[in-house]
């Protein structure tokens, strides 16, 4: 599937090609503080189908629990997360965060990990009263 993204103001932009079955939520506590969020949802891309149309990422690299590296892309300018992929030589995968995606609709994410760092209420939000708009 062909998928086209962006940061929020627009300075930075790509495509890739993703397979929507390689969707993941992600719980880790890292995840959770970068996002500003409960979880982080991505699809992965290989290297040779990401690109970047225009812009620069701003890099930061964050050391995961593991001891792993990772790279983590964002837009300077407004802050949005992009992606993340491995630090050093070697094929890179993308992270690509889904909520960058103008596609993300289509999109559902088909498994999660770290679950042991969920929120207890992530699951049952059916009973939280939703409203569709900001009044």
């Amino acid at each position: 599937m062909k998928v086209e993204g962006s940061c929020h103001c627009g300075a930075i932009t790509y495509e890739a090609e993703v397979d929507p079955e390689m969707s993941r939520i992600c719980h880790c506590s890292d995840c959770q503080t970068m996002s500003g969020a409960p979880y982080r949802a991505i699809v992965v891309a290989k290297e040779e189908d990401f690109k970047i149309l225009s812009g620069t990422p701003k890099i930061y690299v964050k050391t995961a629990e593991s001891g792993n590296k990772r790279a983590q892309g964002f837009c300077g300018d407004c802050g949005t997360a992009l992606f993340a992929t491995s630090v050093g030589d070697g094929p890179k995968i993308y992270g690509l965060r889904l909520g960058a995606i103008k596609q993300r609709d289509q999109i559902r994410p088909t498994g999660q990990i770290w679950t042991a760092s969920a929120q207890p209420w992530v699951n049952d939000l059916h009973d939280i009263p939703g409203f569709e708009k900001q009044s």
